[in-house]
Formats: structure tokens, sequence, C-alpha cells
């Protein structure tokens, strides 16, 4: 199998997460992730193309001089707000009753009703993608895809969830890359990609509701029969919790952040001993004091707001009863103390976090398994499986050459530093101007050749190994 590389940029409200995997057949090794703060981001959607570019910016170039490659292009996700859904219908009569009905048949029909749909505003908007819900043929109905795929019949008629979100949003992801000289192998719809990474087939089968807690955006996909049944989005996350420590404490948003992330944690009630604890702010005079607890009741007030707005999609989806799996909790917010004990409070549901699954190895830390990163990684495992090609340029290798011998004349006067064998750049060697004894050495040119960044270096050491080589050849023919 040809080994390739796949990088992945998930473009948040308050972090890029910087995903980069060697792909070699089913093998998937996550090489490199990282996670730096995100600008010019506003609910999942590029506000400030400018500001945006140049953070990402930084980020890639940091990873392109850890790894030593070049990114050449990346995938990247759709934003997760203002998202519309609708049905869609098509049909096709086949021309062979007699033949099975493939894959790239039903491909077909998705893309028809993708084509074929009338968008409000085709101006302003665009369609994500499509999740079929159910197939029909000549003799049965409600056919999911896997099920229509080999079966005869006359005619073929599929219905699906289209997903209609924001030209605009699109193409400022375009100008970013564009800027950063990067190509845009492919736009995911993150819902789904996020799902193949967490939930498992028994759970989309049974039911359950995949609820991804990001900084700008908590949205809420909804499963049954194996098959993305309801989608919906809030405008508030993680940053919103921040914001109102922020508020009650007259500190900086980064300041807050940090407090949330270590001393941060829905249910006061349970805090324990914690509770007790206080927190010293040294940033003003005099001092300020800030308990825990009253930090913990200022995020559950936000958090249970959250919830509140969770389950209402849920109900509004009429799926409440077939949530036979419960909700997972994925994305950052879901790493939040209690917050999981939280929903599981207030809904009356089995609740768990989702972290990426195990399809994958990694040399790039235990950040990698959290559940912050499980939409960066989900990118990398659908690009393996829609078999994009190499999105990196690999680590430089030299270039082996066959050996190469040269004559050179040299003499008894011969200064040292003369004695050198032609360079690539045509350099000759001049012999001394009043020669004694002429006498022809062979000297062995480099077996290989270096190219690319490190090109310059290797020719000065290779210039420096050629006198050195030259010198003793000189000693072995006095």
């Amino acid at each position: 199998m040809e080994e390739k590389y796949i990088a992945s940029i998930d473009l948040g409200s308050s972090k890029f997460g910087l995903c980069v995997a060697r792909v070699n057949g089913d093998d998937v090794q996550i090489v490199y992730y990282k996670e730096t703060p995100s600008e010019g981001i506003r609910y999942s959607m590029i506000a400030n193309p400018l500001k945006a570019s140049e953070k990402l910016k930084e980020a890639v170039q940091e990873a392109e001089n850890e790894l030593m490659i070049k990114i050449l292009q990346v995938v990247v996700g759709m934003p997760r707000s203002e998202v519309a859904q609708v049905s869609a219908s098509a049909r096709i009569e086949r021309s062979n009753p007699d033949d099975y009905i493939t894959e790239e048949e039903v491909q077909t029909l998705k893309s028809i009703a993708l084509e074929t749909y009338p968008l409000p505003n085709p101006e302003n908007q665009i369609m994500y993608g499509a999740v079929a819900q159910s197939f029909s043929i000549d003799d049965e109905i409600q056919l999911v895809e896997n099920d229509v795929v080999g079966t005869l019949s006359s005619s073929l008629e599929g219905n699906f969830k289209v997903f209609i979100g924001s030209r605009k949003a699109t193409t400022a992801l375009d100008k970013i890359f564009n800027s950063l000289n990067i190509a845009v192998a492919k736009k995911y719809f993150l819902p789904e990609v996020v799902a193949k990474t967490v939930l498992s087939d028994e759970e989309r089968m049974g039911g359950v509701a995949l609820v991804d807690v990001g900084a700008g955006v908590t949205s809420v996909a909804i499963y049954h029969g194996g098959i993305m049944r309801y989608y919906a989005s809030l405008p508030f996350g993680g940053r919103a919790i921040t914001n109102d420590i922020r508020t009650e404490c007259s500190i900086s948003e980064d300041l807050a952040e940090k407090i949330k992330k270590r001393f941060g944690a829905c249910l006061p009630g349970k805090l324990a001993s914690l509770s007790e604890k206080v927190l010293q702010i040294r940033l003003t005079e005099p001092f300020k004091e800030v308990p825990v607890r009253y930090i913990s009741e200022v995020i559950d007030c936000r958090a249970r707001e959250i919830v509140e707005a969770i389950l209402y999609y849920i109900q509004e989806s009429g799926m409440q009863n077939s949530l036979r799996s419960g909700i997972v909790l994925t994305g950052g917010g879901a790493q939040l103390t209690n917050f999981v004990n939280l929903v599981k409070e207030m809904s009356g549901y089995d609740v768990r976090k989702g972290y990426p699954r195990m399809m994958f190895s990694a040399s790039a830390g235990s950040s990698v398994y959290s559940t912050a990163a499980t939409s960066a990684i989900g990118m990398v495992l659908s690009a393996k499986e829609d078999k994009l090609p190499d999105c990196v340029s690999a680590p430089e290798k030299p270039v082996e050459k066959e050996e190469e011998m040269v004559e050179v004349e040299v003499t008894d006067e011969t200064p040292e530093d003369m004695l050198f064998a032609p360079s690539e750049f045509g350099e000759e060697v001049k012999p001394a101007e009043k020669p004694q004894k002429t006498k022809k050495v062979k000297v062995a040119k480099p077996k290989t050749e270096k190219t690319g960044i490190l090109s310059i270096f290797w020719k000065n050491v290779e210039g420096t190994a050629l006198k050195i080589y030259d010198k003793a050849n000189q000693e072995e023919t006095k």
C-alpha cells in the first residue's frame, strides 16, 4: 500500500485543531495534533477572514516545522450554525430491471435530489449535503441504503434530508486557504463525521442524541436506525459560560477560561471539599477572593440553560421516546466537570462522554483522545474512507544516484584547498602555475543528491568531504 498523509483543520470559535495523520491502507496513525487559540470565528462561522487567516497561518507553519513537511491541501468542516434541514426526493427509471441496483445508482439518485431541489435563496445559500432516509423499489418501501443495494427493480426512489447553509461561509473558507496557498480537498458536514468517530453502530441503530458542545455552537444530531433523522444547533456553548465568569469576576476572558477549565464545575452542591476553596486573583490591588462554590453557581446557571435548549430540540424532533442509547456528549464543552451528571439529572436519559473510538494509533500526545479532538479526528477518518489523495509533501528523502568517477590532475605543489572535484555548479580545478609532477587521481562523486529546503546545507557538507577525500587520494599516489 502507498503511504500518504491527510491533514484536517477544525475551525472552532475558540481554537483551531490541526491534525496530521499518516495513512497506509487501513492503518491510520495520528502523528500531529495541536490546538491553538483562534480569531475571527464566531458561532463556527468566519466573521473576519483576515484575522482568521493570520492565526491559521501560524498554526500551519508550526505543524510544518515540527514535522518537516509542506501541507498542500486540507479537509475542513462546514459551519454548524444557521443550518436548515428540508426533505427532498428523487426517482429514476432503470433501463434494465434484471440488473442489481448498485451503490453508484444510489449516489446518482442522491445527486439528482440535490440538483433538482429548489433553493429558496440560491445567491446566499448552498447545500452542505444530504442524508438518505429511505428508499422504495417496485415491491417494497422504507428500505435503508444497505438493504436496497443488490435488489432488483424497474425503478428506484429515494427520500433525503438536505442540509442548507450559508454560501458566504463556504466562500470565506476558500478565501482563507487560498491566501495560505493551501487547497481545500473536501468540506465535511461535521455532525456526520463526528458520529462515525464517537458512536457505535449499536447506538446509531437503537437511537441516540449526539450533542456536540463547542465554544460558540452546540449542535444536536439524532440518530435512529443507523441514520441521522434530525439536526439542530444552538448559537451558544462553552464561551457563554466563560463570559459569565469574566463578567462576574471582572477579569480577562483568557483568565476566565483557565479558571473554568481548572476549577469550573456544575452542580455546586456536589463539589464536596472543593466548594470550600477560595481563589485569590492577584491582578488588582487589593487582591480579589472568589469562592470556588460561587464560580460553580455561575457555571451551573448557564449550563442549565444549555441543557434546557438541548432537551427542547430533542422534544421537537419527535423522537424523544426512541433514544434507547440516551445522549452522548462530545466537543470541548463536554469536559466541564459534572456536566454529564447535570444532563443526566435534567433529562432522565443515560448520558456518557463521546471520545474518539480506537480506530487509529497516535504518537501525538494524549490530547488526541479528548472530546475536543473528535471533529479533527473524524475528518481524517472520513477522508481516508473517501480515498482522498496525499495532502502533504512527505519528509525529504535523498535520491540515490550511481557512483561516478572523475579524473583530476594534481601536482606536488597544488595547495590543499584546491584539491576538490568539479562541483555540480560547473566549477573547474585550476592546476598550479608551475607544476613539477602531474598525476591523475580518481575521485568518487557523491552517491546522493539532496533536494528541497536542506540542499544548501548538504552542498556545504559535501564540499568539505570532497576536500578530505581528494587529499587522501593524493597521499596514496605519491
